[in-house]
């Protein structure tokens, strides 16, 4: 089984944004992005590219699946 790692919370942390103020820019729940950052939810491929396209990144430097062995 695979677990992703996501950079959400340093990405969010050095602009200086709150989970509220990213949730509502990208039009998701506050409760949704804090289980994106928590590793406890897998984000729609339309979702995972819109935080990429927000921070400016590819979806591979914001999301990164490592397979458990």
């Amino acid at each position: 089984m695979a677990e992703l790692i996501t950079k959400i919370h340093e990405l969010r942390r050095s602009q200086k944004l709150s989970q509220g103020e990213l949730a509502e820019a990208l039009g998701i729940r506050r409760e949704t992005l804090s289980h994106l950052e928590n590793g406890k939810y897998n984000p729609s491929l339309k979702l995972a590219m819109d935080i990429a396209k927000y921070f400016g990144k590819s979806v591979e430097e914001v999301f990164e699946f490592v397979d458990e062995e």
